[in-house]
């Protein structure tokens, strides 16, 4: 038996979460976290997703990881630090879904992994996870001729941009061809954005309600690959989550990723 806490229970993605824990027979909600600000404050975390389990939303970390194998974070950049901080207290394991994060949420990821294992990732979606190993390989079998773009189109409510799994398909390019984030070019205009060489294009579109979906187009002389996944229900997120959360239990501390609960590299 899993047994679970969710950082940002009353969110989008914790309801989510909470409706994946509900459909699972082998996973136990066992704290519910939220801000101090939060209405949801006392509520039965299960009675959000019509399934009461007496798990109470509390706004102290050290509460909810109580008794918790592992805690999955949708909380906020702001709330993360703390929730890691305290899952390294609690001897918690820790996967994180949160975006945006700041230098300080980076450094309490960091400093987490010496004492737990936690797995990061602004994407856990499955499909994704392979789409990187995809253009790893399609990148070592094209060689360094082929211009790299990389579009990312969301909903308009999103607050980052670039998204975090643009930056971390930048990230597969950029190692690839030993280049870094400065050989990004956001967006064009003007009378001299001819592409150069090295380049490789980021460009974020806003609209509507987009779950997620990346593109890589890979163009060549005469010829061009498009690599492309889409996300149509937020749900895949929380499941991949969910995923991670049980291959981490029991894990070394470190810093894992998703490709490592798929068996693959990057």
């Amino acid at each position: 038996m899993l047994k679970v806490a969710i950082a940002g229970a009353s969110g989008r993605m914790g309801r989510l979460l909470l409706e994946q824990v509900a459909a699972s027979e082998n996973t136990k909600l066992v704290g519910a976290l939220e801000h101090s600000g939060s209405p949801e404050l006392g509520a039965d975390a299960g009675a959000l997703v019509g399934r009461p389990w007496g798990v109470r939303i509390v706004s102290d970390p050290a509460v909810a990881l109580l008794g918790a194998d592992v805690v999955i974070d949708f909380s906020s950049a702001s709330a993360t630090p703390d929730v890691v901080r305290a899952a390294a207290a609690a001897g918690v394991a820790c996967v994180v879904g949160t975006t945006g994060l700041s230098p300080e949420a980076e450094a309490a990821l960091r400093d987490a992994s010496s004492v737990i294992p936690l797995l990061a990732s602004p994407n856990m979606s499955l499909g994704v996870q392979v789409l990187a190993h995809a253009l790893a390989e399609t990148l070592r079998l094209l060689g360094s001729d082929w211009d790299v773009e990389i579009i990312e189109t969301h909903h308009r409510a999103k607050r980052d941009a670039p998204s975090g799994t643009a930056l971390r398909l930048a990230d597969v390019v950029t190692r690839a061809r030993d280049l870094t984030h400065d050989d990004l070019k956001h967006g064009r205009h003007g009378a001299s954005a001819q592409r150069t060489l090295t380049e490789v294009g980021m460009h974020a579109v806003r609209g509507g309600d987009v779950v997620g979906d990346h593109t890589v187009l890979l163009a060549g002389a005469g010829e061009r690959i498009e690599l492309t996944h889409k996300a149509t229900s937020r749900a895949v997120f929380a499941a991949g989550a969910l995923r991670a959360a049980r291959w981490l239990k029991g894990r070394a501390p470190g810093r894992y990723t998703i490709g490592d609960v798929l068996g693959i590299a990057g």
